[in-house]
């Protein structure tokens, strides 16, 4: 009876030491042991995540992780918490996710059901759709006229993969130029080297907002597909998804994102002082009132056909 009890008594222990130990997992423990919280920022995906003229790292998506860094603290108890920036790129991003290098990713993020499989997602905090950026001159008004031209997009996004996708099914013959960033896809655009830049419409305006001669490009009207983005975390870590997701969630509910955006989107930002003007969509009213992190394109708006071939295609 003595040796049952015995027994028991260290069962039971070994259930209460997993149980502390499960909650001392994942990246809570990660940020409490160093007392660091590691943020993903972008050099150029204005006005989201970017360098200013002064070498810093600010955005809209930098502000809203902020959020999230102050309710990670205050979870964990902690009296201060060191933010250290780690730049990605789209194609960058999501491995250095995965291997634990950051832990925030603070940028211009597509959600989408293919990259739940290797990532995770706070609510969406914006919603843009992919377009097609060219100068006035080209006459590119939607897919078809990029018909046996040089079209640029970056490496590691879903535009990227998109456009590759819809050159081969129309038999367009397009000849896809990969670029390391927006910045450097929008150079190629502006120095005649591609005749479009395809990439979300919001990251299209700003870099054509802040260019040398903003008047010289368009954007088209036909929309490729719904992109609503999302900042990113490592998958499978309930603990910290939970505190991301109440943290982001509260943002959005509680009006404090209109004040954010209002800053990002409406009034002057730098490097050149210049405002987007770019009212918050019907789809991202939406998002604020009932926040979701659905990576399906038709949570949030009408999916283009061309969205449709492509997802149709990978079923």
């Amino acid at each position: 009876m003595k040796l049952l009890k015995v027994l028991a008594l260290m069962l039971s222990a070994g259930v209460i030491a997993g149980s502390a130990q499960a909650q001392e997992t994942g990246t809570l423990k990660k940020i409490k042991d160093t007392g660091t919280i590691t943020l993903g920022v972008r050099d150029s995906s204005i006005p989201f995540s970017y360098l200013d003229d002064k070498q810093s790292y600010q955005g809209y998506s930098i502000d809203l992780c902020m959020k999230i860094v102050s309710a990670v603290q205050k979870q964990l108890g902690l009296s201060s918490l060191n933010v250290k920036l780690n730049p990605v790129t789209s194609a960058t991003r999501i491995p250095l996710m995965a291997n634990g290098t950051i832990d925030l990713e603070c940028g211009s993020t597509t959600n989408n059901v293919e990259r739940q499989k290797q990532v995770a997602f706070a609510p969406t905090t914006f919603v843009t759709a992919n377009r097609i950026l060219a100068k006035k001159s080209s006459n590119i008004k939607s897919l078809a006229d990029l018909k046996g031209k040089s079209v640029v997009s970056t490496s590691g996004t879903a535009n990227l993969k998109q456009l590759t996708t819809l050159n081969a099914d129309q038999n367009l013959g397009i000849n896809i130029l990969p670029a390391k960033d927006h910045a450097e896809a929008f150079l190629m655009v502006e120095t005649g080297r591609a005749v479009a830049f395809v990439m979300d419409d919001i990251l299209l305006a700003s870099l054509a907002a802040n260019s040398k001669n903003p008047g010289e490009y368009e954007i088209s009207k036909e929309a490729l597909s719904v992109e609503p983005y999302g900042i990113m975390l490592r998958k499978d870590d309930t603990a910290f998804k939970k505190v991301v997701d109440t943290a982001i969630s509260n943002v959005l509910t509680s009006g404090d994102v209109n004040r954010i955006y209002h800053k990002w989107f409406l009034q002057p930002i730098p490097p050149k002082g210049v405002s987007l003007n770019w009212p918050v969509s019907e789809q991202l009213k939406a998002v604020m009132a009932k926040p979701t992190d659905s990576g399906e394109p038709s949570a949030y708006a009408a999916v283009p056909e061309a969205q449709k071939a492509v997802l149709k295609k990978k079923k």
